[in-house]
């Protein structure tokens, strides 16, 4: 895993990977708020953000059909998130779930992600999909990952690539 250190293998070993409990389907909002990509040196916006219409989309009433989200969790705490929904968002694609995915800050680069990403795309491999979508800015380094992971480019805008990874 890149970005791990010596010790990543038991770091790893502390975290479970599972499908999301309805009760935690609350905790969307905050890893919602997380995926926003900020380059260096831009200020976050402020936490409302989330509550505007374009990015309600991607977690009001979670949990219908064709919803699903895969968890990471250390103890007791939920730390990362991906999840998918059909929706017309910023990386729509006719007939497939749009991807969200974000970590807590604290534990970004230690290999988590990748393994979240991993075991997402398993289980929606099972779900009988065509594929999986999703929008990344061309100065986010998720976009090494994503490719790594299979997704490939199918709309190019001018900051942003959507992407999509064929089941």
């Amino acid at each position: 895993m890149e970005n791990c250190g010596k010790n990543c293998g038991n770091f790893l070993e502390e975290i479970e990977f599972r499908p999301m409990k309805a009760t935690e389907h609350p905790l969307l909002s905050d890893f919602l708020y997380e995926a926003i990509f900020l380059p260096p040196g831009v200020t976050p916006p402020p936490r409302e953000v989330v509550e505007m219409p374009e990015l309600q989309s991607y977690i009001v009433d979670f949990g219908k059909d064709g919803d699903f989200c895969m968890c990471a969790v250390q103890g007791t705490r939920v730390i990362g998130a991906a999840w998918c929904r059909y929706l017309q968002g910023y990386g729509s694609v006719e007939g497939m779930p749009e991807l969200a995915v974000s970590l807590l800050p604290s534990f970004r680069g230690k290999g988590i992600g990748t393994v979240l990403l991993v075991k997402f795309l398993e289980e929606i491999q099972k779900r009988n999909l065509p594929g999986i979508s999703l929008s990344v800015q061309k100065e986010n380094p998720a976009h090494r990952l994503y490719e790594r992971l299979g997704f490939e480019i199918v709309e190019e805008q001018a900051d942003t690539w959507v992407m999509v990874y064929h089941v």
